[in-house]
């Protein structure tokens, strides 16, 4: 039973992974295009206006999924509930984000932003109306569904957005596609789930009472992962606000497109199992092994082939965004090998040390931000935001070991060594290539890069554990899954 267990959970991790990078491929191949059909100084005041529309978003986001995934006998006036809730919010938040954006606009010192947020406005209000019931897609672990559900609002969004860009050829058209896919979304919720949620606050306080704890949290999280970009864009053009978030997005695709599908798939089985202290110390362990062996090269590796991989996918107009790709990428090893001791607190119902930590981080930064950069200038500002995330993937495991049974600091460092010494021998090898390979034009030396670094990562990798006898863990993990399910398709193939 607990093997058949182990395989769905990893089964479920795969369809996910492969869910969102269908969904990246399609956001990056939509990055791209516009790209090169817009400049920087457009996608800076579109991150200028979704800065501030996120923040009115979250800051009434009451996390009503949390709740429901968590209750697994959730009746539909739950479910009701949920949905009112949400509805309201975005309302609240509509409302509000229309209001104040003049302000927004003053602040961030260009006038462009005022119109811009008064028609994005409206879609957070149309989110609001999204079936609840595609909640079950997670809580029930139909990871399927969830696929197609979130391929098919992306791709219908994507030809909307990318006919308005080669028409317009300005800011608008990101604006109008932004719209489109939340119209899109709530559409296919009622198409794909069969539930027809309806106005009830019978459960108010059972919602309430968890989610209170999920909106400090949310808000939280928002300044943690966003904080910077606002500085940014208080400081800096919209043009170098542009190129830093393009880099950003850039970023965090090697590391969040493969880590965040697998926590998806986690949680629900940390709840299944919060209950018994070997299996969930088991089950963090071996999801940290996996997150570690897999961000960790992703990561460093996305930061060593910069130079070349941003003027090959956006073009030379594109080149300021290099420095920041390079820094940001290594700040999300620390973002993306946090979030399974987030879920893992979540699980055992530590919502409110959640909510503490992510605000002791942005309490951290935001405290040095503007204290200690006296220059004001985007680049000091993502190496200060480096060396924090750091500290607080240092905090978070201190706190998992805390409220985890049975689990230590030594357990984890154990499980992050191989990698971390496979992408150093990584790092060095791409730091001695020989000239023939270095003089070669950029598309080549890319395509060299990343060959050779992944030779080497994965071929130091197993070499070590080898050398330590193999040892149960990721390594171990992944092999054993691999050929689980290559064997029956390989003895398919042999009797046909």
């Amino acid at each position: 039973m607990a093997n058949n267990r182990t395989f769905s959970t990893f089964a479920s991790a795969l369809i996910t992974v492969a869910m969102n990078w269908t969904d990246r491929l399609i956001g990056l191949i939509s990055m791209i295009v516009l790209a090169r059909l817009l400049v920087p100084d457009d996608f800076g005041i579109i991150a200028m206006a979704a800065l501030v529309m996120a923040f009115a978003d979250v800051i009434l986001n009451l996390g009503v999924h949390v709740p429901l995934i968590q209750n697994q006998d959730a009746t539909n006036e739950h479910y009701d509930t949920a949905w009112t809730i949400r509805l309201i919010q975005t309302v609240v938040s509509t409302i509000a984000l229309f209001l104040l954006a003049p302000a927004a606009a003053e602040f961030f010192d260009d006038a462009r932003v005022e119109p811009v947020l008064q028609v994005l406005a409206f879609s957070l209000v149309i989110g609001g109306l999204e079936n609840i019931g595609t909640v079950d897609f997670q809580k029930k672990m139909q990871f399927g569904a969830e696929f197609k559900y979130k391929f098919l609002r992306r791709f219908l969004g994507f030809l909307v957005i990318m006919i308005c860009a080669m028409v317009l050829r300005t800011y608008w058209a990101l604006v109008i596609g932004m719209i489109a896919e939340r119209v899109i979304t709530v559409i296919l919720s009622y198409v794909m789930s069969p539930m027809r949620p309806r106005l009830a606050i019978s459960r108010f306080r059972e919602i309430f009472g968890v989610s209170q704890w999920m909106l400090l949290y949310n808000i939280g999280r928002y300044l943690n992962l966003k904080l910077h970009r606002i500085i940014v864009g208080r400081w800096e053009s919209a043009g170098v606000l542009g190129a830093y978030t393009i880099a950003g997005d850039i970023a965090q695709l090697p590391t969040s497109e493969l880590i965040s599908p697998i926590n998806r798939a986690l949680f629900p089985s940390f709840a299944k199992v919060k209950t018994s202290e070997k299996k969930l110390k088991r089950q963090f362990l071996l999801a940290q092994g996996v997150q570690t062996l897999v961000a960790v090269p992703a990561a460093v590796g996305l930061a060593l082939v910069a130079a070349e991989a941003v003027p090959f996918m956006l073009g030379q107009k594109w080149l300021s965004a290099v420095p920041f790709v390079q820094v940001l990428a290594l700040i999300n090893i620390a973002q993306a090998l946090s979030t399974s001791g987030f879920y893992v607190l979540l699980a055992v119902g530590k919502t409110r040390i959640n909510a503490v930590f992510v605000w002791l981080q942005v309490v951290m930064f935001g405290g040095l931000a503007f204290t200690s950069i006296i220059d004001r200038n985007a680049i000091e500002l993502s190496y200060l935001l480096f060396g924090v995330s750091l500290a607080a993937l240092w905090i978070q495991f201190w706190l998992v070991t805390r409220h985890v049974p049975l689990l230590g600091i030594s357990d984890i460092l154990r499980e992050s060594a191989r990698p971390l010494v496979a992408a150093l021998a990584m790092t060095a090898a791409l730091r001695s290539l020989p000239e023939f390979i270095v003089s070669a034009n950029v598309t080549v030396l890319l395509v060299a890069k990343v060959a050779i670094g992944a030779i080497v990562y994965v071929g130091t990798l197993f070499a070590l554990w080898h050398a330590l006898g193999r040892p149960a863990g990721a390594e171990n993990y992944i092999i054993e899954k691999t050929r689980g399910i290559w064997r029956p398709i390989l003895s398919r193939l042999s009797r046909a």
